[in-house]
Parts: C-alpha cells; structure tokens; sequence
C-alpha cells in the first residue's frame, strides 16, 4: 500500500486508503468530499481544525 503523507490532500489519501475516512471522521473532518478536501494537504486541513498533526499521522500509520 502507498505511503500517506501530511503533504497529500485528504482527496489523494481516501483514494490511496477508503480505510482511512473514520479516523478523519472521528477527528472532526466531516466534509471529506467537498472541495477544500480535494485541494488542502492533510497537515492544512489539521490546522484549520485545530489538531496536532503528529498525532493524526500516528492514527493513520496505526493502519
């Protein structure tokens, strides 16, 4: 499976792993397919939700 980095847009990411969707969920990011998600990394979307993104990633890496 590809890699996810904090540099992919939350688009890119649920296109290299749908699995990751409830993690984002339950962190908040509800509009997972409107724009925005299709053009800010996964680290903007982070801040603009005020999230740690280490953290996200540590979720998302515990796949």
């Amino acid at each position: 499976m590809a890699q996810i980095t904090k540099d992919m847009t939350i688009g890119e990411i649920l296109r290299t792993n749908p699995g990751v969707a409830p993690i984002l969920m339950e962190a908040g990011m509800h509009c997972l397919g409107c724009p925005s998600a299709q053009g800010e990394s996964l680290e903007e979307a982070a801040m603009v939700h005020g999230m740690d993104i280490n953290d996200l990633m540590a979720k998302i890496e515990a796949l």
